[in-house]
C-alpha cells in the first residue's frame, strides 16, 4: 500500500541521527559498513550528500583471467580485454570476468552513489546480455550509464541510441528505409522517455514517425563504434501527432541526415511527461515503489519542473530528491525489500567477509565471480534484465518489490546467508564471515544485552524489540539465566585466541545468534 506522507520537496533541516544516515547510505550505497558510518559519524547531510555525488572516473576495466582455462591468442593474462577483436569461443569467459569485475567493483565502492544510480539507469533503459553477445559491448554499455550516471539524462539518450549493445539489443542496427524497424523507436517513446503515464498520449503513427528518423544506424566491423549510413536512411519528413504540437522533423539526405537524431531527442524531452516519467522511476527505485496521488502532486511534478529547469541533470535531481522532508520520512524506513544485489552485495559489505586480493587474478575473479552468481539465484543478474522493461520489482504492479520474494528466492536467501556464516571452501579460499571480527566491531561484545542491540540497529533498519532482544540474548547465553555464561566465554577467548574449544564455543553462539537476525523478515528491508 502506498506510503502515506504528505511531506514535500522543502529541504530536510533537521541533524541527522546515527540511524537516519546509516538508512541514507543503505539506500545509496550496496550495504553500509562500519568504516562508511564511521566516516559519516560527524557530517551533516549536506556533507554526506557531497561526498555520495562526487563522481568517480571509470579508470579500471575487466582483465583476462581465464587464461589458464583457455588460451587468448590476442589478450595476455592480466591484460583487459574490452578492446580487444570479438572471440566467440572466449566470449564466455569474457563475460563471467565482466561479471566478476563488476561485483569486485561494487564491493569495494567507497562512499558514493554512482554504482546505485548506474544500476538505476541500466534498469530504465536496459540491454540483454543473451541478445547482445558481445561481452565488450555491454562493458561499453556499463561505461556510457556510469560514466555519465551525474550528467544529462537527455544526453545518455541520445547517446544510447546509437550505442552498439542497444543497436543489437532492439535491432536498430537493422532499421533503414526499404524496412522500418520499431523495435527501438517503440520503447524510446513507450519506457525510456515519454512512459505510459495517463497523460503521455502520442499515437502509433508517432512511433512509426520516429522509427523512421531513426533510420540508417549500423555497427561497425570491428562491433565497438556505431556508423551512420547515409543510404539506408529515411529522407522524408516526419509528421507527428498533436500531443507533439503537430512538429515535422525535416528529412535531410547524407551525412546530415543523422542530424534528425538530435531533433527526434529534443522534441521527446520538450515534453514534460518525460520528466515526469523519468522522476518517477527515480522515486520508485530510491524512495518507495507506489505513487499516489499525494506524491505525484507534491514530489513528481515540482521534481520534474527542477529535473526540467536543471537541464535533465540526474545527479541533482537525485540529490533534491534525498535531501527532501519526503525521503526523511520515518514512514520510509525499512519500506522496501532488498534487491537480491542488496541483499547480497549489501550482506557480503556489511559483514566485511574477506574476499581474495589480485595477486591470485583469477583466484579473485572466481571467488568474486561466486558471489555473482548467487546474486542470479535470487532473480538479478546483472546485464540480464528479464525484458526491456526492467526487473519486474520496479514497474510490476500490483507485486512491484515484493516479486523479488517467493518460495524459491526466500529459501535461497535463507540458505545463503546461513552457507556464508558457516563457511565452504572453494577456489582455495574459505568463503565465511568471521563473526568473532565481526563482534569486535561493536562496543561491548562481552555484554549480551549489548551486543544484541548494536548488531540489530547495524542489520536491521527498524528498532530492536523486546522480545527480539530476550531471544538473542538467550541464544548467546546458551539458555542459561545470567549474562555471565556468554561474557565469560567471549572473555576467555579474548584472553586465550590460540585456545581452539575456547574459540569453537564463542563461534558457535555466534553464528546461531547472527544467523537469527539474518533469518527474520527485518533484514530484508531497507
Amino acid at each position: 500500500m502506498p506510503i502515506t506522507s504528505s511531506l514535500g520537496l522543502a529541504a530536510f533541516t533537521g541533524i541527522l541521527s546515527p540511524n537516519q544516515k546509516k538508512y541514507l547510505l543503505n539506500r545509496s550505497l550496496f550495504g553500509a559498513r562500519f568504516s562508511d558510518l564511521v566516516t559519516v559519524e560527524s557530517m551533516s547531510l549536506s556533507q554526506i550528500l557531497d561526498m555520495l555525488f562526487t563522481p568517480t572516473p571509470l579508470i579500471d576495466a575487466p582483465l583476462n583471467h581465464y587464461q589458464p582455462i583457455k588460451n587468448d591468442a590476442d589478450i595476455p593474462l592480466g591484460s583487459p580485454w574490452v578492446l580487444a577483436s570479438f572471440n566467440q569461443e572466449l566470449d564466455n569467459l569474457r563475460f563471467k570476468s565482466l561479471c566478476a569485475w563488476l561485483t569486485k567493483r561494487i564491493l569495494r565502492q567507497g562512499i558514493s552513489i554512482q554504482e546505485k544510480l548506474t544500476l538505476f539507469l541500466h534498469n530504465l533503459i536496459p540491454v540483454q546480455a543473451t541478445v547482445v553477445n558481445d561481452s565488450r559491448k555491454l562493458y561499453q554499455y556499463y561505461e556510457l550509464l556510469y560514466s555519465n550516471s551525474f550528467s544529462s539524462y537527455k544526453a545518455i539518450v541520445l547517446n544510447i541510441s546509437k550505442n552498439p549493445g542497444m543497436l543489437d539489443y532492439l535491432n536498430g542496427k537493422l532499421n533503414n528505409v526499404n524496412r522500418p524497424d520499431e523495435n527501438y523507436a517503440r520503447e524510446l517513446l513507450e519506457l525510456f522517455t515519454l512512459g505510459k503515464g495517463p497523460d503521455s498520449k502520442y499515437t502509433e503513427e508517432d512511433v512509426r514517425q520516429a522509427a523512421k528518423v531513426l533510420t540508417g544506424y549500423q555497427i561497425t566491423a570491428d562491433g565497438l563504434n556505431y556508423t551512420f549510413n547515409p543510404t539506408r536512411h529515411d529522407t522524408s519528413n516526419k509528421n507527428f501527432s498533436t500531443f507533439f504540437n503537430n512538429q515535422s522533423i525535416v528529412g535531410k539526405s547524407g551525412a546530415i541526415g543523422e542530424n534528425e537524431l538530435s531533433e527526434l531527442i529534443d522534441m521527446l524531452f520538450d515534453q514534460k511527461e518525460t520528466a515526469k516519467h523519468f522522476c518517477r522511476k527515480l522515486y520508485k527505485f530510491f524512495v518507495y515503489y507506489e505513487i499516489d496521488s499525494t506524491v505525484e502532486t507534491q514530489i513528481i511534478t515540482p521534481l520534474a519542473d527542477y529535473f526540467i529547469a536543471q537541464n535533465f541533470n540526474i545527479g541533482a535531481t537525485l540529490r533534491k530528491l534525498l535531501e527532501s522532508q519526503h525521503f526523511w520520512d520515518i514512514e520510509n524506513y525499512g519500506a522496501m525489500i532488498k534487491s537480491p544485489m542488496d541483499f547480497i552485495l549489501g550482506y557480503l559489505r556489511m559483514n566485511e567477509m574477506a574476499f581474495p586480493d589480485d595477486i591470485n587474478l583469477n583466484q579473485s575473479y572466481e571467488v568474486h565471480y561466486e558471489m555473482a552468481t548467487h546474486i542470479g539465484l535470487l532473480g538479478q543478474v546483472y546485464f540480464e534484465p528479464p525484458a526491456v522493461a526492467g526487473w519486474d520489482a520496479y514497474h510490476q504492479y500490483p507485486l512491484y518489490h515484493e516479486a523479488w520474494i517467493n518460495t524459491t528466492s526466500a529459501n535461497n536467501r535463507a540458505k545463503l546467508s546461513t552457507l556464508y556464516l558457516v563457511g565452504y571452501r572453494k577456489f582455495g579460499w574459505n568463503i565465511q564471515i568471521d563473526v568473532i571480527a565481526l563482534s569486535k566491531k561493536f562496543s561491548n561484545p562481552a555484554n549480551p544485552n549489548a551486543l544484541a542491540e548494536e548488531a540489530v540497529n547495524y542489520f536491521h533498519t527498524l528498532p530492536i524489540t523486546s522480545n527480539l532482544k530476550d531471544k538473542l540474548v538467550s541464544i548467546l547465553r546458551f539458555n542459561q539465566a545470567q549474562d555471565y555464561y556468554w561474557t565469560n566465554a567471549w572473555n576467555e577467548h579474548i584472553s586465550n585466541p590460540n585456545d581452539a574449544a575456547k574459540k569453537k564455543i564463542v563461534t558457535d553462539l555466534l553464528t546461531l545468534f547472527y544467523k537469527y537476525i539474518f533469518d527474520l523478515a527485518e533484514f530484508q528491508l531497507i
